[in-house]
């Protein structure tokens, strides 16, 4: 998994990342992880250059997944952090024990972390500062409430990436940072936002993106992604956040094959 700036402004070709939410229990998280090896055992979209494939599970399955992804090329993110690493914080997880289950990745600002647990800006903000700090690459999610243009959806996304990186600009190092769009509007819709919305919107925060001295990273969309959005998508976002569709181990191979197959470099 690419940990490095080297430099470059777009760090991966193609990133997928799938979270599973609280929708599995431990027993059928491990049946998921197990399949997910098996289908993509040896998948052409990892010989992709700069390519990521990133699973989320709930913390008690975490350090089963990495067991299970040991010999794969499947990065493993947690789906929340405590802003504090360590202390007398009853049923939270800080981010040293995440990178010590394995976490190279972790999603910060969720809309229903803010909407369920009453989570703001600050909250979001001191998430943020602590994943980096714990060599945690964050995925920042950030979307308009209500459906708007692509101009005030993409001003509404930015305020809430700026807001989000406030802690961690202000350090002034470089950092790597996954900024994932969704939309709250389309969150478990039945179709995604429309492709113009989503590319508008991207491209925007992309051109923040590229434009901050001290970033680098990649534009995703979430929000009720599926199969053959990727092809409608393919050259204006960095990838997809998956959320129940792929909770079918086989769906997601299909993602994937989908994503190789527009790159042009099957192999086998």
């Amino acid at each position: 998994m690419i940990e490095s700036l080297e430099g470059r402004r777009r760090v991966a070709s193609v990133f997928i990342g799938v979270s599973l939410k609280a929708y599995f229990d431990h027993d059928q998280t491990v049946q998921w992880c197990r399949q997910v090896h098996d289908a993509l055992a040896e998948h052409p979209y990892f010989r992709l250059p700069r390519s990521e494939l990133v699973v989320l599970p709930a913390f008690p399955s975490l350090a089963a997944a990495r067991e299970i992804f040991r010999d794969d090329p499947i990065a493993l993110g947690a789906q929340n952090l405590w802003h504090e690493d360590r202390g007398a914080f009853t049923g939270e997880v800080g981010g040293p024990a995440l990178r010590q289950v394995g976490c190279t990745y972790v999603e910060v600002g969720h809309a229903e972390r803010r909407s369920l647990f009453g989570e703001d800006d600050a909250t979001v903000e001191r998430k943020v500062a602590a994943a980096v700090r714990n060599r945690l690459t964050p995925i920042l999610c950030v979307g308009e409430r209500q459906r708007v243009d692509v101009d005030a959806a993409a001003r509404i996304c930015i305020e809430l990436v700026e807001r989000g990186l406030e802690q961690t600009v202000r350090a002034g190092v470089e950092r790597r940072i996954v900024v994932a769009y969704e939309p709250q509007w389309a969150i478990g819709a039945q179709h995604p936002a429309p492709v113009e919305h989503i590319a508008g919107v991207g491209a925007t925060v992309r051109s923040w993106l590229d434009g901050h001295p001290l970033l680098a990273g990649s534009v995703i969309y979430g929000g009720s992604a599926g199969p053959g959005l990727w092809t409608e998508l393919h050259g204006h976002l960095d990838g997809l956040f998956l959320g129940r569709f792929a909770h079918d181990a086989h769906a997601l191979r299909g993602v994937l094959d989908e994503v190789a197959a527009l790159t042009g470099r099957w192999t086998t």
